[in-house]
This record gives structure tokens, C-alpha cells and sequence, in this order.
């Protein structure tokens, strides 16, 4: 994994991790440990939903480039898609406080996002590929005063 990916994938998930840390607390404060547990669980569906979804997409980004934003919008309406199927598949469940691990991911996704949004921006990615040494420099065809 180049370092700008594996970078952008660390800036985006330990500020989920801590944020995720902070809900498991509160959580545990609100509802007990079954809130506490609900808040884990949305954590760490949040971390392998997104990350996976970082690396496919950054896979499809050097080796399809022409096909980079459309397997974006795919990715990220997929990933919410299975966020939304996950909170309703454990709306009723008894092994843990649906409340707290519904909040809880909608909490961790807009952190992953803010997360990733700032790593991006903050990221130094060459928009072309700089000239090697190697290659022919134009001469200078003007006169010289």
C-alpha cells in the first residue's frame, strides 16, 4: 500500500477509533453495558465498512482512473445503503441498546467522513506526474540579450 494511502486510511480511522472510544463512554453512562456494547459494535462496523470501501476505491483509483468517480458515488451510496440495512436489521435486537448503536454509527460515519475530507485536503497528491531526469528538456530557442 503506497504511503499516501495508507496515510489517508490512518487519518481517517483514529479519529474514528477515539470518537468511537468517547461513544462507547457515554453509552456506557446512558444505557449500561448493552449501550456501551451497541456503541462498539457501530464502531467497528464503521472502521471495516469505510476502510474497505478507502481501499477499493484507491485500488479502482491506480488501476481504472477513467472509471474513479463513478465507482466513488457507487461506494459511498453502497456503504450507506448497508449502514441503513445494519440499523434495521438490529432494531429489535436484545443484545445490545439499538439506540445507542444507531446513533452511534450515523455519529462514526460523519466522523470517517469529516476524517477522510480533511486527510485529502491536507494531502500533498501530485495532480501530474513530475518529469524524470531522463526525459528531453525543451531548448531555448530564444535569443539571449
Amino acid at each position: 500500500m503506497p504511503s499516501n494511502d495508507a496515510r489517508t486510511l490512518l487519518q481517517a480511522a483514529v479519529p474514528t477509533a477515539v470518537a468511537g472510544a468517547v461513544a462507547v463512554a457515554v453509552s456506557a453512562g446512558v444505557a449500561g453495558g448493552k449501550g456501551a456494547l451497541g456503541a462498539g459494535v457501530a464502531t467497528i462496523v464503521v472502521i471495516l465498512f469505510m476502510g474497505i470501501g478507502l481501499l477499493v476505491l484507491q485500488r479502482t483509483a491506480r488501476s481504472l482512473p477513467h472509471l474513479f468517480q463513478a465507482m466513488g458515488l457507487m461506494l459511498y451510496t453502497t456503504q450507506l445503503l448497508l449502514l441503513f440495512i445494519f440499523v434495521a436489521a438490529f432494531k429489535n435486537t436484545t443484545m445490545f441498546n439499538p439506540k445507542a448503536f444507531a446513533i452511534t454509527l450515523v455519529a462514526m460515519t460523519l466522523v470517517w467522513i469529516g476524517a477522510q475530507t480533511r486527510a485529502h485536503m491536507k494531502a500533498k497528491i501530485l495532480y501530474v506526474e513530475p518529469e524524470s531526469d531522463k526525459a528531453e528538456k525543451p531548448k531555448n530557442t530564444g535569443s539571449k540579450s
